[in-house]
């Protein structure tokens, strides 16, 4: 019993790969993008309505303003802090998240695919997200936000792995 406790400790570890520096830059301008279509569309329709008057309008646009600065200042720097992950002979180990926060581990064995994900605004600042499938009901784990060339060796290392592995993933 004491095996099996010590063996669940040491994958409930902290995990030690962090994402990039710049994930935090991107996070926050993926923030301000969506903030300021939800602010143009205020906007907008406080023309058609022509709702500049109203005082009531006017405060919802300055509260939308504040939630948004606060958002794209402080969710960046939060999510940085919060995630995590980490690749052993056993195991992968993910954390994510801000406000509610996840973290997964996932024995080697169950591995399934591996894929990376590089959109627009990653591929501009060298980041990509590597997604990882198991044969898991709770779905797949993905790092977030890692370097270009730390996610190629992710993807490389896991495809490896998973040619190797002598479990059936199910």
């Amino acid at each position: 019993m004491s095996t099996i406790v010590g063996n669940i400790a040491a994958m409930v570890r902290e995990p030690s790969g962090r994402p990039s520096v710049r994930a935090v830059k991107f996070w926050a301008w993926n923030a301000a993008v969506g903030w300021t279509f939800f602010a143009a569309l205020q906007v907008l329709w406080m023309l058609l309505a022509d709702a500049w008057t109203q005082p009531l309008h006017l405060v919802g646009l300055g509260l939308t303003a504040l939630a948004a600065i606060v958002h794209v200042t402080v969710m960046p720097r939060w999510r940085y802090r919060v995630h995590r992950w980490e690749i052993t002979e056993d195991a992968i180990f993910v954390r994510s998240g801000w406000f509610t926060q996840e973290t997964r581990v996932a024995p080697i064995a169950r591995l399934q695919t591996v894929d990376s994900r590089r959109g627009f605004l990653s591929r501009m600042m060298g980041l990509t997200s590597v997604t990882i499938t198991t044969a898991s009901s709770a779905g797949a784990l993905t790092i977030h936000a890692l370097d270009d060339a730390v996610a190629a060796d992710v993807v490389a290392v896991l495809a490896e792995v998973a040619q190797h592995s002598e479990g059936d993933a199910t």
